[in-house]
């Protein structure tokens, strides 16, 4: 954190200062280790181990906070009697399918539950789901297809049938009760099997225990911070579901001092996953509708909504967002355009595009601030795709690498790619800096805050704004054209301009400002916030309705306007306001600085200790009282009880916390939600010196792999060829370069600072594989090969693992062959193995191989590439077995 989030740690070394004890995490020793009391070295790809550990600790040694989990979790929920753990599986769930590698979540229901899936995953049960005359038209076959983990909307499915009555047992005895499956299910992971998969030795993680246990429950709190290092693993979403089943179990969310953040990597990717840039959501995390047949609104928002809870209003949310998007042509009449939005047919992912793009199905690409030809894994392939495309489009500050591959990648230097025969039509645009407009950040605690424009763009600069909005206005322009229709034979296909309705009847006009008419960014915030069907801005979601008498953007950012005010721009100073500061800038949802807060109080309303008062129920005034906006309705009294028939978030009791979800519970086992398994579970990394010692199952069974072809895999521990990839690599960032480069390598006193890509290692290493401080290196795997200096340092320690003693490698991955500081980079070595919950990659660990020197130029880097494919016998297959 303070090596990649310098900002943010200093408020890590305000709490230190106060008593606070600091543990770190990491298999480097970084900044932040140097300012920890603890730092905790850990081979890359074992945290659920490390963490199961903790888990295992607390519930062996009663440490966890007893009323908190009784009152706000689902421990005391028993669970169906068809489930099985891996602990009767050896290392899988029950209701696997190896031929699909795919789990049938019907195995993990609640007791009496109804069928879940996966969130928005529900279309697996459509039929059984929506009660709609037309829902049996559907065809069964796409509908499986499209229901694959594409959409991952918050919340889930219901866990109960509607009518049923949740079965606990309160005494947390019941054999199939959440709490003894949990014991049951983390039993093996004691210190000593921590020891022996993760490295970290008894002693130390041990301390761990005992600092994070003495540090909470009812009167201390203890907050966990991750960051990519957490979630970029083939089981990258299991990881933060193992630290938020352990603050579930010490009562460390929703209170002061509590939590898990999320530490965003720059300025805005909260803002970008709030109003994605994802392929398979809506803004506020609405899941984006599946290519189901005759499904119409009312249907989909059936399927994926739920009856109780806040997402039991996604249709007012669903609602509002179109007449946002379609306004007046947004009606009941005809489901308020919800033909309108695009269907999911499967991934399309970034990587999956990139495949499609080598195949010839993606024809087109548009790289709005992002490099993959350098930043993504498996960059060979980013590039290969690139090359086959008919045009790119590329909107960046400076000529980076996707800019100018076609002409000096790397594979034009093998001679795997000639310039003269690349038919991609490259377009580079350049691209505005923040100081250069205004806009919101939305922030690692989801705070949007607003920047104000510094200096108009030169030249031919441009704010994404300005390049979107005037896009849209001359494809509307061509389209509405008869001769332009005509001319490009737009109406060949006999349906007329009403193909391109959903495009010509968005709300597209936005008042202008500046030099270059640059729409007015505080009118998109507003459009954002949402008006009434008078015009007037809405000022929090519980206002919107399923009628289309309202319009909002995203609906977790209403009251982001209220009262036509930029709420994102105030800056109250913190010596004018209480700690909690809720006059600067503004929170979502509703101005709430710390979600589900009714846990910082006991059921009956109470704080659980002065200590740590936050909210609490004043019974004069009846409403809750405290320095923060409620999570729930300010009048809901603690010993409100919903009518049976109840919906929405009436339907949860006053004392239900967790208001996303169904039974309002924290979610210790996950009934639905995940495609890979209601508790995590450790699986080695797709490629691993060693075998799992705790079950038979070595990987993810359900984890995504590219096609055949698409990648080649290293072999693991017990497999033929294992030992020619024998050391572990891991990328990071540096403080002083950001991302992929773009911005940072093409400054002269960044790259002065951190001037070549280097890699990490121990003098152990650096005497066994004969490297030399500030020499060379080759570091190789079945991908790609590099060069790095080398930085022998003690930063890197080996761990023992297994009986065995194991080097981990590190690699910054800033690096590519434009700018001011140039070098390889490390994402070529990367494979593409992706966590199924959400696509992301696992380039947190790779096995690979590092010899002394500079890499081979031109074919004789395919070559050597090859020959180490050829020693470890790597074929397409290699790696892909369940």
């Amino acid at each position: 954190m303070a090596e990649c989030h310098p900002v943010g740690f200093q408020w890590v070394m305000a709490a230190k200062a106060r008593g606070a004890a600091v543990i770190h995490v990491d298999p480097r020793f970084t900044r932040t280790s140097a300012l920890a009391d603890v730092h905790v070295p850990i081979r890359v790809g074992t945290d659920i181990a490390f963490l199961g550990g903790i888990v295992n600790y607390v519930l062996t040694h009663e440490k966890y906070f007893r009323e908190y989990v009784l009152a706000y979790t689902n421990a005391s929920t028993i669970i169906c009697e068809n489930f099985k753990d891996t602990e009767d599986l050896d290392g899988v769930f029950s209701g696997l399918d190896p031929q699909a590698r795919a789990y049938d979540f019907s195995n993990w229901r609640y007791e009496g539950g109804d069928v879940p899936a996966a969130a928005g995953e529900q279309d697996q049960e459509y039929e059984e789901r929506v009660d709609h005359a037309e829902a049996q038209e559907v065809d069964h076959a796409e509908a499986q297809e499209a229901a694959r983990p594409e959409v991952h909307g918050s919340g889930g499915a219901e866990a109960l049938a509607e009518g049923a009555r949740l079965q606990t047992d309160e005494t947390l005895q019941h054999p199939r009760c959440v709490f003894q499956i949990l014991k049951r299910h983390f039993a093996r992971y004691t210190p000593e099997t921590v020891e022996e998969i993760c490295g970290i030795p008894r002693d130390t993680f041990l301390r761990v225990c005992e600092l994070i246990t003495e540090n909470s429950g009812r009167d201390r709190t203890t907050s966990f911070a991750y960051a990519v290092g957490w979630t970029q693993h083939t089981v990258g979403a299991q990881y933060i579901r193992t630290a938020s089943i352990l603050q579930a179990l010490l009562g460390n969310i929703g209170r002061p001092g509590g939590g898990i953040l999320a530490l965003r990597g720059h300025a805005s990717i909260q803002g970008s996953t709030d109003i994605p840039t994802l392929y398979n959501l809506l803004p506020g995390y609405i899941p984006m509708p599946h290519a189901h047949q005759n499904e119409d609104l009312d249907a989909f928002v059936e399927a994926e909504g739920a009856r109780k809870g806040y997402w039991g209003n996604m249709r007012a949310y669903v609602v509002s967002l179109l007449k946002a998007w379609w306004g007046d042509a947004a009606t009941a009449d005809n489901d308020f355009c919800f033909d309108y939005l695009p269907r999911l047919t499967g991934d399309h992912g970034t990587y999956q595009t990139a495949q499609a793009q080598v195949e010839g199905t993606c024809k087109g690409y548009f790289l709005l601030g992002e490099n993959p030809a350098v930043g993504s894994a498996n960059a060979r392939l980013q590039r290969f795709g690139m090359a086959n495309l008919d045009w790119l489009v590329v909107r960046d500050f400076s000529l980076i690498e996707s800019a100018t591959w076609w002409k000096d990648g790397p594979e034009i230097e093998t001679g795997e790619l000639r310039t003269e025969d690349i038919r991609t039509e490259v377009f580079f645009l350049p691209a505005a800096a923040h100081t250069e407009k205004s806009g919101s950040f939305t922030n690692t605690q989801r705070l949007l805050q607003w920047h104000r424009q510094a200096v108009e763009p030169r030249g031919d600069t441009r704010s994404d704004l300005w390049f979107a909005y005037y896009l849209g206005r001359l494809i509307r322009d061509k389209l509405s054209d008869p001769a332009h229709r005509a001319r490009m034979g737009l109406d060949a296909d006999g349906r007329g301009i009403e193909r391109d309705r959903p495009v010509l009847d968005l709300t597209w006009d936005y008042p202008t400002e500046g030099g270059y008419d640059d729409p007015d960014a505080e009118a998109v915030l507003a459009e954002i916030n949402g008006f009434d069907a008078h015009g007037h801005p809405l000022s929090g979601y519980t206002q919107l309705k399923d009628d289309g008498s309202t319009s909002c953007g995203c609906w977790i950012y209403c009251g982001v306007y209220a009262d036509g005010v930029n709420q994102a721009d105030r800056r109250k100073p913190y010596t004018e306001q209480d700690w909690v500061a809720a006059e600067w800038a503004w929170a979502w949802p509703l101005n709430r600085r710390i979600l589900y807060n009714r846990a910082s109080a006991d059921p009956e309303g109470r704080p659980w200790s002065e200590r740590k008062a936050y909210l609490e129920w004043d019974p004069e005034r009846r409403k809750w009282v405290g320095p923060d906006v409620p999570d729930f309705d300010e009048h809901m009294p603690p010993d409100y009880e919903p009518h049976p028939d109840a919906t929405g978030p009436e339907g949860l009791s006053g004392k239900d916390p967790f208001v996303m979800q169904s039974d309002g519970k924290a979610w210790l086992y996950a009934p639905v939600g995940l495609v890979d398994g209601p508790l995590p579970t450790h699986y080695e990394p797709q490629e691993s010196p060693f075998t799992n010692p705790l079950y038979g199952q070595q990987r993810n069974p359900v984890r995504n792999m590219p096609k055949p072809g698409g990648d080649f895999f290293h072999p693991s521990d017990g497999e033929p060829g294992a030992e020619v990839f024998p050391y572990l690599a891991t990328t990071y960032r540096l403080t002083e370069h950001h991302t992929a480069g773009g911005m940072s390598r093409w400054l002269p006193y960044l790259s002065e600072l951190q001037p070549e890509f280097f890699c990490e290692v121990s003098p152990e290493l650096a005497r066994e594989r004969g490297l030399e401080h500030l020499g060379w290196a080759t570091i190789v795997s079945a991908r790609s090969a590099i060069e790095a200096r080398v930085l022998v340092t003690e930063r890197m320690t080996p761990l023992d693992v297994q009986g065995r003693r194991v080097h981990q490698i590190g690699l910054p991955y800033h690096w590519g062959p434009n700018g001011y500081s140039t070098g390889d980079a490390a994402n070529e070595l990367l494979h593409i193995a992706l966590d199924p919950n959400v696509h992301i990659q696992e380039s947190k660990v790779l096995t690979c191989d590092i010899r002394p020197g500079r890499r081979p130029r031109g074919p004789a880097l395919r070559e050597l590439v090859n020959e180490y494919r050829r020693r470890a016998g790597i074929t397409e297959e290699t790696g892909r077995q369940m």
